[in-house]
C-alpha cells in the first residue's frame, strides 16, 4: 500500500504537531505516531518553557545562562536565534488556547496575558532569573492537548496512530534522471512504516519528511522517559546517511521518584526552584559541597553529586525535601506531583521524597542547520531528535520545549520554500517493502534478552560516570549484539518490538562511540580518566556519519 503526501511527519510531540499546523495551510500533511498521539515525551513534561518575559530579565541573561550550561559547545548564533524568538512562539500557543499559570493578582483579567507582568514565572536549575512559563506542573499535557486538538480538526492533516516507522526511503538524482553517473545527491522521499494493528508495512511517499520522534531514554535501565523513547528518528537518520553529533551528552535528570512501584515518574526541577533541598539519609543538605548554587546548580553537577553521595553511603536514594514550604502553596503549585506521591504513600508537604537520577534528555541527535535541514535533501529534524547546537554539552532546564517551538516555526518556513518546486512526477517509483524469504518470529526471547542486556550495561558502563575500561567493555558487547540483531532482522518479519530493539542497539553504539572519542570531561560527559575539560583539543562537536 502506497500513500502519497506533501509532508510526512514522524512523531506527535510539540515539535511535530507545531510543524504540522504551520505547513497544513499550504499542503497535505500525514502525521504518523507509533502509539496514541498523546503518547509523547512532550505530554510528560512537567516544568515549562523558558523565555525572558519579566522586566527584571533579558534575552542577554537567558543567552548567558544557556551558554554557561552548554559548557563551551553551544552554537552562539543558534542560542541567540532561539531565545530571541521565544516570546513570539509562546504568544502563538496562548492564541491557540494554551492556558499558562498567571500571577494571583492577574488571574481575573480579561484578554490575553501581557508577558511582562501577568505570567507566574518559575525558576529552575541554572537560571539566574524566574523565567519558566508553566501550566501548574503539567505544562506538557496542556500544550500537547491543545495542539493535538487543532491537528485532529484540521482538514488537511491525516493522523496515523499505532504506526511505527521502520526506515527512511532515500532516492538519488541519478535514479530520478535515469543517468549513468556517480555525481548525484541523495534525497529523502518518504519512509516504510509498519501498521501495528494489521502488521502490514506501508510505503509513505512524501515531498518533505520531518523527523520529530523525540529522544532515546529507553536505552538506559532507569529513565524518566515513556516507553516510546527508543531513539527511532536518530537511528533512522543515521542509517539513511545523515550526520549525527554529540550523542555522548545524555542528560540524567537528578530527581526521579525512587519507589518499587513507580515507573518513569519525574520529580520536577521546579520543586528545587521553589525551595526544595536535596538531603542525604540523615537529613543533611549536601549540594553546598559541590557547587555555589547548591540545589539550583546545573543538572550535570547535581546528578553527579547524587551519584557520588550514593556511592559513598551505599544507600539506594537521596531525598528531596520541600516540607518546610507552606503546604497549601505546595499543593497548589504541584497538584500532579502531590497527588502522585500520595499514591505511593508519600506526603511531600510533610516528608522528603526519595529520588535518584535517571536518563532524561538527549542533547545530541541528527545534525541540522538553523533552518532544520539535515544533510540529506528534503529531510528535516526538529525537537529532541535534532542536534541544533542550542544545548551544547548540557541542556539548560526548560529550553527543550522552547527549542521545539522555535525550530518547528523556522523549519516549516524553509520546508514551504523548498516544496514550491517539487512534484511527484520528478520522483522515481518506490519499490514496496520486501519481506520475501522472511518468516514469523519464533524467538521472542532474543528480543527481550538483548533489550534488557543493552539497557543494563549502558547504565553501568556508559552512565553518569564513565571510564575507558567501561566504555571498551560496552563496545565489545554492543558489537556482538548488533550482529545477532542484524541476522535476526533479515530472517524474520518485522514487528514493533524488533524495530525498537534495532533502533536501541544503533543508539547505544553511537553513544559509546561518541563517549569513547571524547578524551575529556565536559558537561554531561564525565570520564574518570580525563577528569578535566580540555578546550584546546575538545571544544568541538563530536561528529559521526555512516
Amino acid at each position: 500500500m502506497e500513500i502519497k503526501t506533501d509532508f510526512l511527519i514522524i512523531g506527535s510531540g510539540i515539535a511535530g504537531l507545531s510543524f504540522a499546523l504551520k505547513v497544513a495551510e499550504f499542503g497535505d500533511v500525514v502525521l504518523v505516531t507509533k502509539k496514541e498521539a498523546m503518547d509523547s515525551i512532550t505530554n510528560m513534561a512537567q516544568g515549562g518553557i523558558a523565555s525572558a518575559f519579566s522586566s527584571s530579565d533579558s534575552f542577554e541573561l537567558h543567552i548567558k545562562d544557556t551558554l554557561s550550561s552548554g559548557n563551551g559547545l553551544c552554537h552562539k548564533d543558534v542560542v541567540e536565534m532561539v531565545i530571541k524568538n521565544g516570546p513570539k512562539r509562546i504568544r502563538e500557543l496562548t492564541d491557540l488556547g494554551v492556558h499558562f499559570n498567571l500571577r494571583k493578582q492577574n488571574r481575573t483579567k480579561k484578554g490575553p496575558p501581557h508577558f511582562e507582568s501577568d505570567f507566574d514565572l518559575g525558576r529552575e536549575g541554572g537560571h539566574t532569573k524566574k523565567r519558566i512559563v508553566h501550566a501548574q506542573d503539567m505544562t506538557g499535557r496542556e500544550v500537547e492537548g491543545v495542539l493535538l486538538n487543532h491537528v485532529k480538526n484540521h482538514d488537511r492533516i491525516t493522523l496515523f496512530e499505532n504506526h511505527i516507522a521502520i526506515d527512511l526511503i532515500t532516492c538519488s538524482t541519478r535514479m530520478k534522471r535515469g543517468l549513468v553517473t556517480t555525481n548525484h545527491e541523495d534525497y529523502c522521499c518518504g519512509a516504510y512504516i509498519l501498521d501495528r494493528e494489521t502488521n502490514k508495512v506501508k510505503t509513505f511517499c512524501a515531498k518533505i519528511t520531518l523527523l520529530a520522534t523525540g529522544g532515546a531514554g529507553k536505552v538506559y535501565l532507569y529513565t524518566s522517559n515513556p516507553d516510546i523513547s527508543t531513539g527511532d528518528g536518530i537511528a533512522m537518520g543515521y542509517r539513511a546517511g545523515a550526520t549525527v553529533a554529540n550523542l555522548e551528552f545524555v542528560q540524567f535528570h537528578p530527581t526521579c521518584l525512587y519507589h518499587p512501584d513507580a515507573k518513569n515518574f519525574l520529580i520536577s526541577e521546579a520543586v528545587r526552584g521553589e525551595g526544595g533541598v536535596l538531603v542525604d539519609g540523615a537529613g543533611s543538605p549536601f549540594m553546598g559541597k559541590y557547587d555555589p548554587q547548591k540545589d539550583l546548580a546545573y543538572r550535570d553537577i547535581v546528578a553527579r553529586a547524587i551519584d557520588t553521595e550514593l556511592k559513598k553511603s551505599g544507600n539506594d536514594s537521596v531525598f528531596l525535601d520541600i516540607s518546610h514550604v507552606d503546604s497549601e502553596y505546595v499543593k497548589t503549585r504541584f497538584p500532579n506531583l502531590y497527588e502522585k506521591c500520595l499514591t505511593f504513600g508519600i506526603d511531600m508537604t510533610k516528608e522528603p521524597i526519595p529520588v535518584v537520577p535517571a536518563a532524561h534528555y538527549m542533547c545530541g541527535g541528527v545534525v541540522t542547520d538553523m533552518l532544520g535541514r539535515t544533510d540529506i535533501h528534503r529531510l528535516y529534524a526538529v525537537g529532541e531528535t535534532a542536534c541544533t547546537g542550542l544545548h551544547g554539552a548540557n541542556r539548560l532546564a526548560s529550553n527543550s520545549l522552547l527549542e521545539a517551538l522555535v525550530y518547528a516555526h523556522t523549519t516549516a518556513g524553509q520546508a514551504l520554500r523548498d516544496i514550491s518546486n517539487l512534484d511527484f512526477h520528478s520522483m522515481p517509483d518506490i519499490p514496496p517493502w520486501d519481506e520475501v524469504g522472511t518468516t514469523d518470529s519464533d524467538e521472542v526471547i532474543m528480543v527481550s534478552q538483548n533489550w534488557d542486556e543493552i539497557r543494563r550495561f549502558m547504565w553501568n558502563y556508559v552512565g553518569i560516570v564513565r571510564s575507558n575500561k567501561r566504555l571498551a567493555r560496552a563496545k565489545r558487547r554492543i558489537d556482538i549484539i548488533q550482529n545477532e540483531i542484524q541476522e535476526y532482522y533479515w530472517n524474520f518479519k518485522v514487528d514493533a518490538d524488533l524495530i525498537e530493539l534495532r533502533n536501541i542497539v544503533t543508539i547505544a553504539e553511537l553513544i559509546i562511540r561518541c563517549a569513547t572519542y571524547r578524551k575529556e570531561s565536559r558537561g554531561l560527559h564525565y570520564n574518570i580518566e580525563y577528569p578535566f575539560k580540555d578546550d584546546k583539543q575538545w571544544k568541538k562537536d563530536t561528529i559521526l556519519k555512516r
